[in-house]
């Protein structure tokens, strides 16, 4: 922890009386009043007067300090906003003069730490090399929080440079926040890049949260932490302001504990149209570019019209179990997990969707065999582009080799568990998006570029137009692992891929949580894992109405989360672990030396 998060802890602190109190108090003695309270909950409470802005900030900050910062230590939370009550003081005022500017006003919301707030709070994607003087301006996605009413509470952490900095990386880590754990089991990773959002918003630190995906980086901690993600088309949310990966692929997204909360999220962090400071915005992503499709004039301005508990009556679905069996033939997927996923897929059924099976129809999604290259090329020029907008940090106005010489120069604190290969790989990438690349076998980046391009036209694209469905529909991650600082992360399986080369949107939401039982012969002898698993909702480019009417529907039909909150137990699966209770022996007075015991030889 840093000393600019204890102090802004500290003050935090001091300007909440029962925080104190909270610091040493167990999980299940801290207030939990607002705990699960949607948006539009707890909208009704503040329009009411039950409720201020400035209650229910102080709340969230209780239980950051509570159970964040101390207690079971999920450590989502990299730095508090000094100013996140001013912010809820003046939410309020507007209110009782009769001004709400959104569906977020006095709602209090977290950004990952790679998202620019021109205030008090550090921007650093987790490194030390982007601590110092704030950014000098908001991103896009803080000022359109800003201007509806949010109160930005803080920042979360994340996977150092939203994981691209080295193939061995642990999820969740950054030199300057240290590990972000699991509500579910905090031995359990939190998954990355945006762990700390997806934490944060499973143990109600927010109402909702913010994080950015390049290919799982929203998803994946949803899934893992049990709660929706939304990762927008590619241009649907703006960039400007954002550590980046890639211009190609990245987007910002929200994590929220039902659908209707994400897309009320979306809703108003969005640019409907060009912002003047991302192209994207004006665009369209890299599955439309060349197809003749642009970018719809008719954007919605509410995503939560979208949301209907009856949204699967009737709708045409697309499965597919590609990749489930696991990455590595000597690590297959746990048959509990598989078993999960058809479950949820019965639920489908169940819930009145007609349900394809794309695998056993034959057909194959095309790869997004050019993301990687893709990836290293854009992060190289385009975090020197970001670096550029920085003054008073270690890299400011510098190069990715200034970051490499950072770390090499600072290696105890930010190398000690893995190095910086990636970063090393893509500065080392021929200049020209036509110069072979050596380490692909002579690819160039536009040849990577068509690649995904054609991911899109002949992946999910060609799926929706073939068998006439809605979406598609997969397992999103393996569920969470135990955090592994020594050997790092341990992906089973991963669906993004089918999304992020082209730059389509998903909805993740809880589908369940597998369970392991006795025998055939005992079929209702099972112990539940205690870590969620979910399934993603894909789709074309600007569908994501139509993923929030499906993921609500599966939402509301299921209720997995509502069944099952977070416990910020020690370890998952938390039972049949805790082992024996020794008794020490009694001690018996010591028989007397025999005449002999000198001559008995020692250490034999």
């Amino acid at each position: 922890m840093t000393a600019p998060v204890i102090r802004n802890l500290l003050l935090a602190a001091l300007l909440l009386p029962a925080s104190a109190a909270a610091q040493s108090a167990s999980p299940s003695s801290i207030p939990t009043q607002h705990n699960e309270a949607t948006v539009a909950q707890l909208q009704a409470q503040m329009a009411s007067g039950m409720l201020t802005s400035e209650q229910l900030t102080s709340e969230y900050i209780a239980r950051i300090i509570a159970l964040d910062q101390n207690g079971p230590g999920v450590n989502a939370v990299i730095e508090l906003n000094p100013d996140a009550l001013v912010m809820a003081r003046n939410a309020d005022a507007l209110r009782k003069r009769g001004v709400v500017l959104g569906p977020l006003h006095g709602i209090p919301v977290l950004l990952k730490d790679n998202i620019d707030t021109g205030d008090k709070m550090q921007t650093s994607a987790g490194s030390f090399a982007l601590v110092g003087m704030p950014a000098s301006r908001d991103s896009t996605v803080a000022a359109n929080l800003r201007a509806g009413g949010a109160v930005i509470l803080g920042k979360t952490n994340l996977s150092e440079w939203a994981n691209f900095r080295s193939f061995e990386s642990i999820s969740g880590w950054s030199g300057r926040g240290g590990q972000t754990h699991n509500p579910y089991g905090i031995d359990r990773n939190p998954c990355g890049s945006s762990s700390g959002s997806g934490a944060a918003a499973s143990a109600n630190f927010a109402t909702v949260s913010f994080g950015s995906e390049t290919d799982g980086s929203i998803v994946c901690p949803a899934n893992a932490n049990g709660v929706v993600g939304i990762k927008p088309t590619v241009g649907l949310t703006s960039r400007a302001g954002v550590v980046p990966i890639s211009h190609t692929q990245d987007t910002v997204g929200p994590h929220g504990r039902t659908v209707a909360d994400a897309a009320a999220a979306l809703s108003v962090i969005q640019s409907r149209s060009f912002d003047g400071r991302d192209l994207a915005t004006g665009g369209v992503p890299l599955g439309w570019q060349g197809t003749g499709k642009t970018r719809p004039k008719n954007i919605p301005t509410d995503y939560t019209k979208f949301v209907n508990p009856n949204g699967l009556q009737g709708a045409r679905l697309g499965v597919t179990r590609v990749g489930l069996n696991g990455f590595d033939p000597n690590v297959p997927t746990p048959q509990s997990v598989l078993d999960g996923f058809e479950a949820a897929v019965d639920e489908l059924t169940t819930a009145g969707a007609t349900v394809i099976d794309l695998d056993a129809q034959g057909f194959n999604f095309a790869p997004a065999d050019g993301e990687f290259l893709v990836l290293l090329f854009d992060f190289r020029n385009d975090v020197g582009a970001y670096f550029a907008t920085r003054v008073g940090v270690p890299v400011a106005g510098g190069t990715l080799q200034s970051a490499i010489d950072f770390d090499n120069a600072h290696a105890d604190v930010e190398m000690p568990f893995f190095n910086q290969d990636i970063f090393d790989l893509a500065n080392a990438l021929a200049p020209g998006p036509n110069d072979p690349q050596p380490f692909f076998g002579g690819l160039t980046y536009n040849q990577a570029l068509a690649i995904d391009h054609n991911a899109g036209v002949n992946g999910i694209d060609l799926a929706i137009s073939q068998f006439g469905l809605d979406a598609v529909v997969s397992a999103t991650d393996n569920p969470a692992w135990s955090t592994d600082l020594l050997y790092g992360d341990h992906f089973i399986f991963g669906t993004s891929g089918l999304a992020a080369g082209p730059g389509y949107p998903i909805v993740q939401v809880p589908a369940g949580f597998p369970m392991l039982c006795a025998s055939p012969t005992q079929p209702t002898n099972c112990t539940q894992y205690g870590v969620p698993l979910g399934i993603s909702f894909f789709g074309t480019a600007f569908s994501e109405p139509t993923l929030i009417k499906l993921a609500s529907g599966f939402e509301a039909a299921t209720q997995v989360r509502a069944h099952n909150l977070p416990t910020f137990a020690a370890t998952a699966p938390s039972t049949n672990v805790q082992g024996t209770t020794l008794t020490a022996p009694h001690r018996h007075a010591a028989p007397p030396a025999s005449a002999n015991a000198k001559k008995v030889p020692h250490h034999l």
